[in-house]
């Protein structure tokens, strides 16, 4: 079974991810600032690897906040405020678990140091403006990379959140993994059914079918 290194390395080798890169360098010699710190775009892999990846839960793009993106979906580092979908995300948490205590914080590397791939669609974003590299081309690794899980391995959870994780659907074969669907937990659609989705009790009973740990979400 190939690894994130080798898969990260085949992609490297493609005209689209050879344009993105250009397309990076040439913003950042115009002087703009790229969220998240170019040594933390591919964290999300470096910390979940590929053979341990049991859930996966989609982003869209990082934070564009100073201080705030660091290569994981809907995580900030320690010291930062916990961003208004994170919080919601803790009240879901709060829903399936009831001793389940919403964090001071919003550092979710002890969820992808479990196996939860914390994967936005598109790695990076220019400060201030959400969505702003969207097209660059970092939609054909992420797609590439969901496809790859959903071929090679078995059992895992995908939770979509949101239209635009939820068109990744097709990227995923439902005979050999579990996916979950849900309105995204942004305070402008989490009160459409995020709250009471039940992602998180249903992906660990789902892990613990199959004889695996389940996930401990607190944090």
């Amino acid at each position: 079974m190939m690894g994130w290194p080798d898969f990260l390395q085949a992609q490297s080798e493609q005209p689209y991810f050879r344009d993105l890169q250009s397309q990076l360098q040439a913003a950042r010699a115009q002087g703009q600032l790229v969220y998240p710190p170019e040594a933390m775009i591919f964290r999300a892999f470096d910390l979940t690897p590929f053979d341990a990846v049991r859930v996966v839960i989609l982003g869209q793009d990082p934070y564009h906040g100073a201080g705030q993106a660091h290569g994981l979906a809907f995580s900030v580092p320690h010291g930062q405020a916990v961003p208004p979908s994170l919080k919601n995300i803790y009240k879901a948490l709060q829903h399936d678990f009831a001793d389940f205590q919403p964090p001071q914080h919003g550092c979710l590397e002890a969820w992808a140091q479990q196996g939860v791939l914390l994967l936005n669609t598109v790695l990076t974003v220019q400060a201030g403006q959400a969505h702003s590299h969207a097209s660059w081309g970092w939609e054909t690794l992420s797609d590439a990379a969901i496809s790859a899980l959903s071929a090679q391995r078995q059992g895992l959870v995908f939770m979509l959140w949101g239209a635009h994780a939820q068109k990744k659907a097709a990227l995923i074969d439902p005979q050999r993994h579990l996916l979950l669907q849900a309105p995204h937990p942004s305070p402008l659609s989490a009160h459409r059914g995020f709250f009471q989705c039940w992602h998180f009790a249903q992906a660990n009973a789902h892990l613990q079918q199959q004889g695996l740990p389940a996930i401990d979400w607190q944090i």
